[in-house]
């Protein structure tokens, strides 16, 4: 604490006093927004540099200190349409850190106030769920009454949304329950269900959530507990209030595995370590692990294991010193737009992409950020000199989720679209039933079309010539070396020489790699010709249905394409697109040169698939699966006769999930469709016992 002369405490200077009260104000406003309106207004990484700022300065005028502080209390208050409940004990906050150093001084400060400075402390390890922690209270293994947070020490009474929640049970398992048993835990909402939520949100024209938390927030203060229960929320407990009629376990595993067998939720991906290190690997395990999990956790917990020594650790003001919560470096965080400019794709789409000032978010530095089309940059209302939130989860492309209002200037400046294409200069059209406005020069006059159709022939999926990257075809164009991808298998090494970073032994790579590509399949090659609405699963389905390119060029041609509606996964804006690339003179002429070097296996003009388990029934593959590639288990599943799908629907059949499967295991679930894991698709493709 600064002191004066006569060693008496120095009054704090004014700056020092507006700026605690600027930060207490403004943590205020962001806490409210964040735990009462379930609208965060900042990422949870920029509140967590203001509250340390806060606490910082606090602690060296301890006399500034507002009876308001948020670092006093823990939550917000509870909004006024529930009724309020006071915690018989009261739910405390967690200390952060973010760093191997943040857990070596957590691990040491255990160590010295347990007076076991050479011995490693056991501690349980958990996950830290992105929910709303919420209070369960049982008397005599009974259900009566659930609470948010709030503030610590009082929450909002939300007993009757709690009850749709149907992983909670109504009454404790076991003959012999606890008079009273208080469970605190977690309400959250896994990825799926978020994401079919805000694609319902979207149909109906309402606003979307942000991200799962908010959306679990959201639902658990429904005044209509119908809503609530429509929204497929669960539950994880992980700690304990009160406790009455019951003998305590020794041990927080103890009490997660007593919990377990009351029927209580609890997660499985908990696990005992020893001393920092244990809980340094732990927390690399799951950051390895995290995008498969299928809710959002940002961080894990560490916690002293034996209740003994919890309690001879105790608390400080608002968090237990027996506890850690280690966080994950931030996905989401504020920079400003400095100006939103647009990029062109391989199909000529025209794509907003703002240009920020450079941040660091999800392990890397971000500087450009996509809004997606011109509808979403007004839906979100993004303006040029706008404070944004961008968020970036794993490889996921940056983007911007949304402006921070009271940070808005006065001279924010609104995104036109432009009129003509910033890389040909030709104009830029707007079909009625797109949301895309797309460049018309198409690729023989954009080089940037040109590009992304280049880069997308010799893509992995598509014709696969290894090294050829997108640096190596950003110069073969802007050279003026290749100009179509027949134009590709022109090329020798000699030429390829002269380009940068591309020695000898690297030119003959690439020119062996182009050799190898000629051999190829009829389903690859009208893959990379980069048919607009033309996938994978599409293109092996018009390779199957016509069986050479003969038929499928005629099919093109004939009465507008309408031979193509036969094809099952082709509807009409399929087959027009199909039918106007390939009755194209330029496109017809790419097709032949290509054809001319390519080499495939050519079938008759075939109206039905092979037979096998799955002749006549489509599939669809979502997720990760645990031990094979999508690719591997598609060409299973069409070697037993079946077509792969890229979507769901009611013609599906069979929904394969994995890992994170998304928004298209909760179509399947709402459309009571057939799912298995990759256990149970092997298990269909086996054969029968004799």
């Amino acid at each position: 604490m600064p002191v004066a002369v006569d060693g008496a405490p120095r009054a704090p200077e004014a700056a020092v006093l507006a700026r605690i009260a600027a930060l207490t104000d403004e943590l205020n406003r962001h806490s409210h927004a964040y735990h009462v309106l379930d609208a965060p207004t900042i990422p949870d990484d920029e509140y967590d540099r203001l509250f340390a700022e806060l606490q910082a300065l606090e602690a060296a005028w301890p006399q500034a200190v507002s009876n308001d502080s948020p670092t006093h209390r823990v939550g917000g208050a509870p909004i006024p349409e529930f009724k309020q409940v006071t915690h018989t004990v009261p739910m405390l906050s967690l200390n952060n850190g973010f760093s191997p150093e943040d857990v070596d001084h957590f691990d040491r400060r255990v160590r010295e106030g347990l007076g076991a400075d050479a011995v490693p402390v056991t501690y349980t390890a958990e996950l830290k769920y992105d929910g709303l922690a919420i209070s369960l209270r049982y008397e005599h293994g009974v259900f009566v009454q659930a609470a948010t947070r709030g503030d610590g020490a009082t929450g909002e009474d939300v007993t009757t949304n709690i009850r749709t929640v149907r992983n909670i049970p109504l009454r404790l398992h076991g003959a012999s329950p606890p008079a009273v048993l208080e469970v605190r835990g977690e309400v959250l909402m896994v990825k799926a269900e978020f994401a079919a939520l805000n694609a319902r949100q979207r149909q109906a024209g309402l606003r979307e959530f942000v991200n799962p938390r908010n959306a679990a927030a959201g639902s658990l203060r429904q005044l209509d507990s119908r809503i609530t229960a429509s929204r497929k929320l669960r539950f994880y407990s992980y700690g304990i209030g009160a406790l009455e009629g019951a003998t305590m376990p020794e041990s927080h595993a103890g009490l997660l595995d007593w919990f377990a067998s009351l029927g209580l939720p609890v997660s499985n991906e908990r696990a005992l370590v020893q001393g920092a290190a244990g809980l340094l690997a732990y927390f690399e395990r799951v950051a390895q692990r995290r995008a498969q999990l299928p809710y959002d956790i940002d961080g894990v917990v560490y916690k002293v294991d034996r209740l003994q020594d919890q309690r001879q650790l105790g608390f400080v003001a608002r968090a237990p010193r027996f506890a850690m919560a280690h966080k994950f470096p931030a996905e989401e965080a504020l920079t400003e737009v400095r100006d939103i400019g647009v990029q062109v794709g391989r199909t000529g789409a025209i794509t907003p992409v703002a240009r920020l000032a450079p941040v660091f978010v999800g392990g890397v530095t971000v500087e450009n950020a996509t809004l997606h089309n011109e509808g979403e940059v007004r839906r979100k209302d993004i303006r040029i000199g706008d404070t944004v939130i961008v968020r970036r989860a794993g490889d996921v492309i940056p983007e911007v989720v949304a402006y921070v209002a009271e940070r808005r200037p006065d001279d924010a400046r609104e995104f036109v679209m432009p009129t003509s294409c910033p890389v040909c200069g030709s104009a830029i059209v707007r079909l009625e039933d797109e949301a895309v406005a797309r460049c018309s020069g198409g690729w023989t006059h954009c080089s940037a079309q040109k590009k992304g159709g280049l880069m997308h022939f010799v893509s992995r999926r598509a014709i696969d010539v290894e090294g050829l990257g997108d640096q190596l075809i950003e110069q073969l164009v802007d050279r003026g070396l290749v100009d179509t991808a027949a134009d590709l298998y022109a090329l020798d090494a000699a030429r390829l020489q002269v380009l940068e970073r591309m020695a000898a032994k690297s030119a003959q790579n690439v020119i062996a790699a182009l050799d190898k590509s000629k051999d190829t399949t009829l389903a690859r090659f009208i893959y990379a010709l980069g048919i607009r609405n033309v996938g994978e699963s599409t293109a092996k389905a018009l390779a199957r249905h016509f069986g050479n390119l003969d038929a499928l060029l005629h099919a093109a041609a004939f009465e507008g394409g309408l031979q193509l509606l036969e094809v099952d996964d082709v509807g009409p804006i399929v087959a027009r697109s199909i039918s106007e690339f390939l009755t194209d003179a330029v496109n017809l002429d790419l097709v032949a040169r290509l054809r001319a070097v390519l080499r495939w296996t050519e079938g008759e003009h075939v109206m039905t698939r092979p037979a096998g388990v799955f002749a006549g029934k489509t599939l669809v593959i979502t997720g990760t699966l645990p031990t094979m590639s999508r690719e591997a288990a598609a060409a299973l599943i069409e070697a037993a006769g079946g077509k792969v799908s890229g979507s769901v629907s009611k013609k599906t059949a069979i929904v394969v999930a994995g890992a994170d499967a998304g928004s298209k295991l909760a179509k399947a679930q709402e459309l009571n469709l057939t799912i298995v894991d990759e256990a149970g698709l092997l298990a269909l493709l086996a054969p029968a016992p004799l």
